[in-house]
């Protein structure tokens, strides 16, 4: 008898080397509303696929499209709007769209 498996890793979702946060499949629809919910900012437009606005640079690890993109897409680069991480992936967005733990600590000292 052969079983699936059912629990994937979530993926560790790094921005220019960071680790920023954890990408379960099952949480979100694609990378760009992960992303939008840690509040990184990503520019977009469509939301499809359609317009690349919201192409971005993979500096390590793979996606997999959940809709085929139209846009059209360099190596190396991925559309967040229609794609999920395939593992762990690092993109080249600067760290300072990011406002997560070091940006709060540094909040919270200074009240």
């Amino acid at each position: 008898m052969t079983y699936k498996r059912r629990y994937q890793k979530a993926a560790i979702i790094s921005l220019q080397g960071q680790p920023t946060l954890l990408y379960a499949h099952q949480a979100f629809n694609n990378l760009l509303e992960a992303l939008e919910q840690k509040k990184i900012k990503v520019f977009s437009e469509c939301r499809n696929g359609f317009c690349g606005a919201c192409k971005t640079k993979v500096n390590s690890g793979e996606v997999f499209y959940i809709n085929e993109p139209l846009a059209h897409l360099e190596p190396g680069e991925c559309l967040p709007c229609c794609c999920a991480p395939d593992g762990d992936l690092d993109l080249d967005l600067p760290a300072t769209t990011y406002q997560g733990i070091t940006q709060n600590c540094t909040d919270l000292s200074e009240e």
